[in-house]
């Protein structure tokens, strides 16, 4: 009975608001054996409730994400059915993101609107879904991705340890991940804005110390990165270090010691579980992803890899162009402070 009225209204807003799905829009839903089905039922139900066709798809459990699960995927039904679809949600934990049916269905089915919910509980759809002032949330993020995309340079340190500089590529986009999926394309939950800056202006030292996933969860210890453009050359910690230095070292490619992306996260309901659809949207965190890059970052194609992890950094600190507009997790920046006020974190 967890949050069942608060589920519901969670679902609703998913369904009508997010994905604005049509009566007779068929929407497919994905989930493996280690999704919570009560998400998966609600959705379903309130997509068959307002006139539109909900087709749920379990699937056993990858034991990779991205192009290592195809190997564990039934990928050619898999593929047929998102080909067809009009919305997909994705459910699964371990995500279909970056797989070869993933990449197929977005790149062949020009009308598909994919929204990434990977690992979704009832809790957090509650938290980062039904109780989000989405108008507030959209303009406090594509204020912060104006500021990104402008700048030249950026520096980000963090109390742990952290202290990273690079270059923006104006070629690449700045996303701002708003939770809404109703244009064709893959789409993420809202409280991210994401980009790819000039990977070989990467230099420094980025330290996660939130939680890393895959292959970890939540950290016990921080694990330090040594990144010389855009290369990971040294990875020290704790045991948890070495078990992820011998992950990325396990695909025996050279693009999983490459650093792929970096993401402020802005959720307001968002918090630290081990769930990395969440962990990336805590509130002053920025996350780091090694490995795979998908073409929403770096069109046309992206640059592919075996798999692709993510990191957590918390508490940041953000310079753009010298200017400290994040400080320690909390917006200093004028327009942004009243934002967050305005969404309950000032």
């Amino acid at each position: 009975m967890l949050y069942e009225y608060e589920l519901g209204k969670a679902a609703d807003i998913l369904v009508k608001e997010l994905f604005k799905l049509k009566e007779g829009e068929t929407l497919v839903i994905t989930a493996d054996t280690e999704s919570d089905p009560r998400v998966v039922n609600a959705t379903a139900r309130s997509a068959f409730s307002m006139g539109a066709k909900p087709l749920v798809v379990w699937n056993a459990s990858p034991l990779g994400v991205g192009k290592a699960a195809d190997p564990m995927l039934p990928q050619e039904a898999m593929t047929a059915l998102l080909k067809s679809a009009d919305a997909w949600a994705e459910f699964n934990n371990q995500w279909l993101l970056y797989s070869t049916p993933y990449d197929i269905a977005v790149r062949e089915n020009k009308k598909l609107r994919h929204l990434c919910l990977v690992g979704m509980n009832v809790d957090m759809m509650v938290r980062c879904i039904g109780r989000v002032d989405y108008p507030t949330l959209r303009a406090f993020e594509e204020k912060l991705a104006d500021l990104t995309r402008k700048a030249k340079r950026v520096k980000m340190t963090t109390p742990a340890g952290e202290e990273v500089e690079f270059e923006n590529d104006p070629s690449h986009p700045v996303n701002c991940e708003l939770g809404y999926a109703d244009t064709p394309g893959s789409h993420m939950m809202s409280g991210q804005v994401a980009w790819s800056p000039r990977l070989e202006s990467i230099n420094g030292v980025i330290v996660f110390d939130g939680s890393v996933v895959p292959p970890i969860g939540l950290l016990r210890d921080p694990i330090r990165l040594t990144v010389e453009q855009g290369k990971i050359v040294r990875v020290e910690g704790g045991k948890e270090a070495v078990e992820f230095k011998s992950w990325l070292q396990s695909f025996n490619h050279p693009r999983m010691f490459h650093v792929a992306h970096v993401c402020y996260g802005f959720n307001p309901g968002a918090k630290l579980t081990g769930d990395i659809l969440e962990d990336e949207r805590v509130w002053g965190c920025t996350e780091w992803g090694v490995g795979n890059i998908g073409a929403i970052l770096i069109p046309p194609d992206g640059v592919p890899a075996p798999s692709h992890s993510d990191g957590i950094c918390l508490n940041t600190s953000v310079w753009l162009d010298g200017n400290l507009i994040i400080d320690q997790g909390q917006v200093v920046e004028p327009e942004l402070k009243e934002l967050a006020a305005r969404l309950g974190r000032a």
